[in-house]
C-alpha cells in the first residue's frame, strides 16, 4: 500500500502542477486523474467511470481571477482511490471527493498566502540582477504546490484508506443506497451551474 500510496500522490503532485509549469494539459481534470488511480490501484475501468462522474461535477470549475476553487485534483484522487479501494463504487467516491476537495482548498489557500513571500523575495533579487537567486524563488512555489497535495494523499491513503473501508462497510445499505441517490444528482447539479456560467451575461 505504501508503494502504491506514494504513486497516488506523485499523480496528485503532477496534476496540481498543470497549468502551474507544465501548461495547460488536462492533467488535473478527474477523468483524467481517474484513469491514472485507476491504473495504480489495478481497475482502470472503475477509474475511467468514478472521473467522468466526477468530472461531471466539477466540469465548470475555474480559478479566476484572485479566487481559490475547491482542490478537484486532491478530491478526485483521494475519492477515486477510496472507492475503488472500499469496492463500493461511483456513489462512494461522489460523497467523499467533494468534502475533501473543499478541505484541500483551504491548504491551497495557505500555500499561495506562503508564495507571496517569495514573489516579494524575487523582486529584490531582480533588482539587485542576482538571476540565480530569482530563479530559486520562482522554483519554490512550485514545489510547494506539489508538497501541498503530495503529503496529503500519501498520508490519507495510508492512513485512511483501511479506517474509510472499515467506515463504509458498517453503514447502513439504506443510507448507502440514499448516498447512491444523492451521489447521481451531484453531476445534474454540476452541469448545471456549467450551464448556468454559460448563460450568465
Amino acid at each position: 500500500m505504501a508503494a502504491q500510496a506514494i504513486m497516488l500522490g506523485i499523480i496528485a503532485g503532477i496534476g496540481i502542477l498543470d497549468s502551474r509549469i507544465f501548461g495547460v494539459l488536462m492533467l488535473e481534470r478527474p477523468l483524467v486523474l481517474g484513469l491514472l488511480v485507476g491504473l495504480v490501484l489495478g481497475d482502470v475501468q472503475q477509474g475511467v467511470i468514478i472521473g467522468a462522474q466526477l468530472e461531471l461535477i466539477w466540469m465548470g470549475i475555474a480559478g479566476i481571477g484572485a479566487a481559490t476553487p475547491p482542490d478537484i485534483v486532491t478530491g478526485g484522487v483521494l475519492g477515486t482511490a477510496f472507492a475503488i479501494i472500499s469496492g463500493q463504487g461511483v456513489e462512494v467516491a461522489l460523497v467523499l471527493a467533494v468534502p475533501i476537495a473543499v478541505l484541500a482548498q483551504s491548504l491551497g489557500v495557505l500555500v499561495r498566502i506562503i508564495n507571496t513571500y517569495f514573489m516579494h523575495k524575487a523582486d529584490k533579487y531582480a533588482a539587485k540582477a542576482d538571476f540565480r537567486g530569482v530563479t530559486i524563488m520562482m522554483w519554490i512555489p512550485p514545489i510547494l504546490f506539489f508538497l501541498s497535495v503530495f503529503i496529503p494523499t500519501v498520508l490519507a491513503i495510508i492512513l485512511g484508506a483501511e479506517q474509510v473501508k472499515n467506515l463504509i462497510e458498517s453503514v447502513p445499505k439504506t443510507i448507502l443506497g440514499g448516498l447512491e441517490v444523492a451521489g447521481n444528482l451531484l453531476p445534474a447539479v454540476g452541469f448545471a451551474l456549467l450551464l448556468d456560467m454559460l448563460f450568465s451575461k
